[in-house]
């Protein structure tokens, strides 16, 4: 059952993203979608609220590469504003830190990915991969209110 909602969550995700190209602030908005997916199954298991899943494990991380590799890819100047982006000016004013930014997401990604084994180290490396995503929404993110 878990199996089946993850694999719908990650194809009605795909999907989206397929009707949003074209539209880097859906696309990129659906992208994050699919982080927070992944993000809540691993806090799941992480938490013990859903049993760990090595497969599940390592399909979060391929997630995360995926996005960190795409995402400075989807903020065209065109893309400041609209479509009910919550992308902060500062992106614009300094997107080689920007696109660093996802660049060690990607690169904690894969070590996490390669580092996951069991139990134990999913929650070390799920933890520090997450770190990424706090510093990145604080800084580059505007907060709805």
């Amino acid at each position: 059952m878990i199996r089946m909602i993850f694999t719908g969550a990650a194809l009605a995700v795909g999907i989206a993203t397929v009707m949003a190209q074209g539209d880097p602030i859906a696309e990129r908005r659906n992208i994050m979608k699919g982080n927070g997916a992944a993000t809540r199954t691993g806090s799941q298991m992480a938490k013990g609220e859903a049993p760990f899943d090595l497969a599940k494990a390592k399909a979060i991380f391929q997630t995360y590469e995926k996005a960190a590799q795409r995402m400075p890819t989807l903020f065209p100047e065109n893309s400041k504003t609209g479509g009910e982006t919550t992308a902060a000016p500062k992106i614009w004013e300094d997107m080689s830190k920007f696109k660093v930014a996802f660049a060690k997401f990607e690169k904690d990604a894969k070590e996490a990915e390669a580092a996951t084994k069991d139990l134990d180290t999913f929650k070390a490396a799920f933890a520090n991969v997450t770190k990424n995503c706090g510093a990145c929404h604080e800084t580059y993110r505007i907060k709805k209110s």
